[in-house]
């Protein structure tokens, strides 16, 4: 029951415990600064050991050769129905160490891998491209996302919607139906959508790519690294069309195709989890600043898949605040802020799957509390 996070037999103490989660976080100017917050880390949370790194991208490694190995070597001696039930188990397990090793990448986008940046960026650089993700158009947009979280007019990325600019088609999704299927559309396809369109980023008023080094999302001396990045993906999409000719479309897909999809839902869904919350403020620029920003993302349990996913998905408020923190010290640097930041802290430990039809639900879109007007504080809202 690990991805469904802890559960518990429902009583009285439970039931107040689902309210608290959806309880607002504190929105006003916070009594502390990040200083301070900084002050109650421990400092060796901030060191990062490029061995320690290493041994778990080794170990994330050597998971991913072990499972190919018996999937390539045994599989095929199954009968039926094994056969059949042992590619969606190595479908899903191997999708998940995918995630982790893509969370090292992302750790190396954001100089928490090692003390040298070309490190990072050359180890960041093969992990992602060998997953197909363009690392350095993906590190910039990222940064940008972490330098204007929870702002209406700034932030990169899941920028919810006003009510008064939903799409015509939001009312026919609105019901049951609509949100599996809204669901699973958004999981398969939302993130090489995000990469190719900047769906559900921040809109530019003209056609925004991660793949394009003269688009708006990049400044010039950015440039030269997104070209950099493309290369890095048509490289591994030419390693891949050699490996179709060489082994077959149908055998790719099983060993390659499905795991990187299920890699892709996950980092969608646990992007989409961190960031939308009925819990947490938006605001517009009379009211953003930096660290109110940072504050307003909830950590989430997925139970086991917190170790496997290297705890991206139970410690992301404070990788919101302090991001070049890496993975092995984040849970320690976390229960050290939690008694500071008391009700700026979100956690919501609510079973995943439900927290995901829960949040669809009830976060369409956000919009100001009636007679707020003049403050610049929105919250996520669903009747329409």
């Amino acid at each position: 029951m690990g991805f469904c996070g802890n559960m518990s037999n429902p009583t009285t103490k439970t039931e107040q415990k689902k309210i608290n989660h959806l309880q607002r976080v504190s929105f006003s100017k916070p009594p502390f600064t990040i200083g301070d917050i900084k002050k109650v880390i421990p400092p060796h949370c901030f060191q990062r050991s490029l061995i320690r790194s290493f041994s778990y991208l080794v170990q994330d490694l050597i998971l991913v050769s072990i499972f190919y190995y018996i999937a390539t070597t045994y599989f095929c001696f199954l009968p039926y129905p094994y056969y059949y039930l042992a590619w969606p188990i190595y479908w899903i397990i191997q999708g998940c160490v995918f995630t982790g090793i893509w969370m090292i990448g992302h750790e190396c986008g954001h100089h928490a891998f090692s003390d040298y940046q070309l490190v990072n960026d050359v180890i960041g650089f093969i992990l992602h491209s060998v997953l197909l993700t363009p690392y350095f158009s993906w590190k910039y947009s990222h940064r940008r996302h972490h330098s204007n979280t929870s702002s209406i007019e700034h932030d990169e990325v899941y920028v919810p919607r006003l009510k008064s600019k939903l799409r015509w088609f939001s009312n026919y999704l609105n019901n049951p139906l609509g949100r599996v299927l809204a669901l699973s559309c958004t999981l398969t396809f939302g993130w090489p959508l995000y990469l190719v369109f900047n769906a559900s980023g921040k809109s530019y008023g003209r056609y925004a790519s991660h793949y394009d080094p003269h688009g708006p999302i990049f400044n010039d001396r950015e440039r030269l690294q997104i070209y950099i990045s493309d290369v890095g993906v048509i490289t591994s999409a030419y390693v891949l069309y050699r490996i179709v000719l060489a082994q077959g479309l149908a055998w790719l897909v099983c060993i390659y195709g499905v795991p990187l999809q299920i890699m892709s839902g996950f980092i969608v869904l646990i992007t989409f989890l961190h960031h939308t919350h009925s819990s947490l403020p938006h605001y517009d620029s009379f009211e953003w600043d930096w660290l109110r920003g940072a504050l307003a993302t909830v950590d989430r349990d997925f139970g086991i898949l917190n170790k496997v996913f290297h705890n991206s998905t139970d410690t992301h408020v404070l990788h919101h605040l302090f991001s070049t923190i890496p993975h092995y010290h984040a849970m320690e640097a976390t229960k050290a802020i939690k008694p500071l930041l008391g009700e700026y802290y979100q956690f919501d430990g609510t079973p995943i799957y439900k927290a995901i039809w829960r949040d669809s639900k009830e976060c369409i879109y956000v919009e100001k509390d009636e007679g707020s007007t003049g403050k610049g504080i929105f919250w996520y809202k669903n009747k329409l």
